[in-house]
Order: structure tokens, then sequence, then C-alpha cells
């Protein structure tokens, strides 16, 4: 899925005041770390990341690894930290995607 610089913005936006639920380690990502992300995103469609400093990955390889093994979009990259999107399949956790996809 692609966004456009408005929707973007708009989500960066609203994830400035988000605190990460997610982290990293050494180990890297991996497929049950991804699965837990999709769930996380199915209920709340907006999440941060952080990566910690004892983390083999770099931030450009966890990216990939993310946007090629599920439809989660990468929003930004800050530092250490992801800004992960994807729109929920339930009606009731639509509240951020209903307002990207009207932008």
């Amino acid at each position: 899925m692609k966004l456009t610089g408005k929707q973007k913005r708009f989500l960066r936006a609203r994830a400035n005041r988000l605190r990460p639920i997610f982290e990293i380690g050494k180990n890297g990502p991996s497929a049950v770390w991804l699965t837990e992300i999709q769930r996380a995103l199915a209920s709340r469609e907006l999440i941060k990341v952080n990566v910690l400093q004892n983390s083999a990955t770099s931030l450009a390889d966890i990216q990939t690894y993310i946007e090629t093994n599920s439809d989660v979009v990468v929003v930004q990259t800050i530092g250490k930290t992801l800004i992960l999107f994807k729109p929920s399949n339930h009606q009731n956790h639509q509240e951020i995607s209903k307002k990207v996809f009207s932008i």
C-alpha cells in the first residue's frame, strides 16, 4: 500500500504522542514478532516500535523485513524508532484509517 505525503504527515502527527509498545533486541525481527505486530495493529492501526542499542540488525534491514513479509507500512523512522501503520479489518477499530483514506 502506498501512502501520499499528506497521509504520512497525518499519521506522523497522530504517532507523536504514542509510546513504543514493541522492542527489537539483539536477535532481530522474527516471524513470531511480526505476527504479534500485526495483531497489535489489528486493534490499534498505528504503533511505535523501538530498536534497542544492542540490536545487530540495522533500521533499514528491519524496515525491509517488515515491508516484504507483511502488508504493514513503515510511515517513518526516527532515530531508533519505527512508526508502523496497517488499516484494521474490524469496523470498530478503523478510526485512524478512515481519516487517512479521506485525505
